[in-house]
């Protein structure tokens, strides 16, 4: 994947570049942004192999930064995903959390107060703990959906470098046209300078958004969620293992009796849709949290405001029925 980092910023901070060199976060680079859907033999997710959860989080913090220049909020959006277990939300599927995915944040502050490199660069740069842990303290970092944050800005653009919907010159003029104004709520929200790139920004978030629930993705999560429930409940696997690297996890599974699941696993190649399972085959049905932005102009109001068309696609995408049964094979 080409690195957005210089489009978010033209230089990685110090306190960045500290942090992000710490095992904590370094561990990250083995934990991908496709949630395992990049071992399969899907298309659409070949290209994102390289998109790691570090080169994620450090693009969080470079934009934070770059809108706020405050060590603390750019360090909060850096170690958001300090606690990410492999194959990130995989493991909210594990613990039954499809629709809010937000298990997976359980154990940041632990995280980072448990690690003496991260504590020793807070305590070089005057931050405690309790500045870092919870990047959602800071609307620029993270805010509710579906308003616009360093967090889902930068999961788009580095997805839609991935699949193919916009090039890296497309995302700097994208990204040039962002500011920070107040919400209608009196909170700072990125928002767009122009309604021609923010209605433009909000359509490829909403096809991110509908690869983030495609058939492929959600059936993708499910076996891979129940190979690893197989895998811990056997002992193959511990809890701990869950939050290594992914090399380390799947050397594991190749190397037990499950390596055949693994290598079906990886063969996934076509999807199949059916009303009802027509025969014993692994169908499933499978809800999953649907991701929504509606980016803000400034001044003018959210995307769905000013182009209707848009408001309709982001209501039906908001809608649709996630009850079909699914098979990948």
């Amino acid at each position: 994947m080409e690195n957005l980092h210089k489009i978010y910023h033209r230089s990685v901070p110090p306190i960045l570049a500290e942090l992000a060199a710490t095992p904590p976060m370094e561990r990250l680079r083995q934990v991908g942004m496709n949630c395992g859907c990049e071992y399969t033999a899907f298309p659409r997710f070949q290209r994102g192999r390289s998109y790691n959860r570090l080169l994620h989080s450090l693009g969080v913090g470079l934009i934070v930064w770059h809108f706020t220049e405050d060590p603390a909020q750019a360090a909060a959006g850096l170690l958001h995903d300090v606690a990410t277990p492999t194959f990130a939300h995989v493991v909210d599927f594990l613990r039954g959390d499809y629709l809010t995915q937000e298990a997976t944040e359980a154990g940041t502050e632990a995280r980072i107060a448990d690690a003496p490199e991260i504590q020793a660069i807070l305590k070089k740069y005057g931050l405690s703990t309790a500045a870092v842990s919870d990047y959602h303290l800071y609307p620029i970092a993270d805010n509710d959906s579906p308003k616009l944050s360093a967090d889902r800005l930068e999961y788009t653009l580095g997805n839609a470098l991935n699949y193919g919907f916009l090039t890296a010159a497309e995302i700097r003029g994208i990204y040039e046209a962002l500011t920070v104004a107040l919400n209608a709520e009196g909170v700072p929200e990125l928002c767009f300078r122009s309604p021609e790139t923010g209605i433009r920004f909000a359509r490829v978030a909403l096809a991110c958004a509908k690869v983030y629930v495609s058939d492929e993705d959600r059936y993708a999560m499910q076996a891979l969620c129940e190979l690893l429930r197989e895998a811990v409940g056997a002992g193959i696997l511990s809890e701990k293992d869950l939050y290594g690297t992914e090399p380390q996890l799947i050397g594991k599974l190749t190397a037990s009796p499950l390596a055949p699941q693994w290598s079906r696993f990886c063969g996934l190649s076509r999807i199949f849709r059916a009303e009802t399972p027509p025969d014993s085959r692994p169908w499933r049905q499978i809800p999953a949290k649907k991701r929504r932005i509606d980016p803000l102009v400034a001044g003018l109001g959210r995307a769905s405001r000013l182009d209707p068309q848009f408001a309709a696609e982001l209501e039906a995408f908001s809608e649709a029925s996630q009850e079909a049964w699914i098979l990948a094979e």
